[in-house]
Parts: C-alpha cells; structure tokens; sequence
C-alpha cells in the first residue's frame, strides 16, 4: 500500500511539474514574444528589432556597400537590411512576423495548459482533449504558412521606395515540417478519441 501512495504522489507530482512548466512557457512567450516587441513598435521600449535577413538578387551589389544610412544592407546573397532609426510603422512591419509566430505560440500553449490540467486530476482520456489536440494539429502547420508569408509582405513594403529597393529579393518559403508535425498530432487526438470512447465504454463493467 505504501509503495502505490508512493507512486501516486510521483504521479501527481509530475503532473503539477508539468502544468507549470507549460504556464512558464506560455508567460515567457507571452511576455518576450508578444508584449514587449508591442511596446517596443508603440514606444515605451526600445524596439526589440531593427533589422531583418532577406534575400539579394543573384548579382546585386549593396548600394553604398553597407554604408550607414536610414536603411543599409549588410552582406551578399543573404543579408541583414538595417535600420537606423526606424518609425512606427518600420517597427510594426519589422516586429510582425515574429508576433504573428509568437501568437500562435500562445494559443497553442494555451490549449496545452487545459491538457495539463486534466493530467494533474488523474484523468487522461478526458473527451474534450481529443478536439483540444485536434485544434494543436490545426494550428501548427500554420507555421509553416504564415509567419513565412507575413515576412515577405513585410520585407516588401519595408524596402518598397528605398535605396535598396532593387537588390532586395521577396521569398515566400513554404516549410513543411509543421504539416507533418501537425499530422503527427492530429493522429495522436484520434488515439485520444478511442481511448475516451472505450473508457466510456468499459465504465459500467468494472
């Protein structure tokens, strides 16, 4: 008998150990993620970002060769496009993608919180997680899609009029690895739906 107490109050342990670890993920990415890039483009801090990788067309040289200015590249093929002192909306443009990425973080850490929580009360075929599960395999390949397709959007109208309008190359790349990822979990919520459907099923005959 003391050695299942024993094992019960590892368990439970684990399971609080496991809450919180997804509670301190969801406030760091909340927090460095989202809220202080927003303070950064609306003014209260420094801009969390200044500068972004993009792409050069096949033989462009820099203009001015990385020389400071408000806007300079620095580097050949893949550079940085530098900005000295960006405005609001060069800081909303520069920030986005990394908030958009960072918002699904939070959601899906969000939805990962409400699983943990039914792990700390010992039930882990709770009908509702096999939906929550489903929700996350929706989501994450939604990383490979937008944050990609924000950046370029973004990367366009920041150089859009400037100096190094012609030397910059806008690139959409579609990752796929969040698409298996996402069809991973998705199979993971299916297993989850049998487990509650034969616990529902298997309850009136222990």
């Amino acid at each position: 008998m003391a050695d299942v107490e024993k094992a019960s109050w590892w368990v439970r342990l684990n399971d609080h150990v496991l809450e919180a670890a997804v509670g301190l993920g969801l406030l760091l990415v909340g927090l460095f993620g989202v809220l202080f890039p927003v303070l950064g483009v609306i003014g209260p801090m420094p801009p969390t970002v200044n500068s972004r990788e993009v792409r050069l067309g096949a033989a462009t040289t820099p203009p001015g060769g990385g020389t400071p200015g408000p806007v300079a590249l620095r580097g050949t093929d893949n550079a940085e496009l530098v900005f000295a002192a960006p405005d609001l909306a060069e800081r909303l443009l520069l920030a986005l993608p990394g908030v958009v990425g960072s918002l699904l973080l939070v959601v899906i850490f969000e939805v990962l919180l409400r699983i943990a929580r039914t792990f700390r009360d010992g039930d882990f075929f709770v009908p509702k997680n096999a939906p929550r599960l489903l929700a996350i395999a929706l989501i994450v390949p939604l990383f490979g899609i937008l944050p990609p397709m924000v950046d370029a959007i973004t990367t366009d109208l920041l150089v859009s009029g400037t100096a190094v309008e012609g030397s910059v190359r806008t690139v959409f790349e579609f990752d796929a690895g969040p698409v298996l990822l996402g069809l991973l979990i998705a199979a993971a919520a299916v297993a989850f739906r049998n487990g509650a459907r034969l616990r529902d099923d298997t309850a009136g005959l222990v």
